[in-house]
């Protein structure tokens, strides 16, 4: 069991950061390529009564970062209900419980460890 968990978090990990660098490919492509290294190419065409390379550099930019937000949001959620790990399946204890079951255990507080009484 333990080495389905491990190829399981594994598999969740290598999703992960593919989806990290595809992500920060396109943020590379919009910030350094369109904004320096295609600007004059794209200064060609017309936007808004701007030219499109400027406009990418000042403007475009800024949309397109905050859609990759989005989509760094939606693909981690699908990711994370996939393996199981969104807060659904979260295994939340509330704090009054947890206390509870520390004193139950005998064990010290957290507030007797935080004052670092014992």
């Amino acid at each position: 069991m333990n080495d389905s968990r491990n190829l399981n978090a594994q598999a969740y990990w290598k999703e992960n950061i593919r989806i990290v660098l595809i992500l920060l490919s396109a943020w590379f492509v919009v910030s350094y390529g369109m904004g320096i290294l295609f600007a004059d190419e794209l200064d060609n065409f017309r936007f808004f009564g701007f030219r499109f390379g400027f406009w990418m550099a000042q403007q475009g930019s800024i949309f397109c970062f905050v859609i990759l937000i989005f989509v760094y949001v939606y693909k981690m959620n699908r990711l994370d209900h996939k393996y199981g790990v969104d807060e659904d399946h979260d295994d939340f204890v509330p704090d009054e419980d947890y206390y509870h079951q520390d004193e139950k255990s005998g064990g010290s507080s957290q507030d007797d460890s935080r004052t670092g009484e014992k």
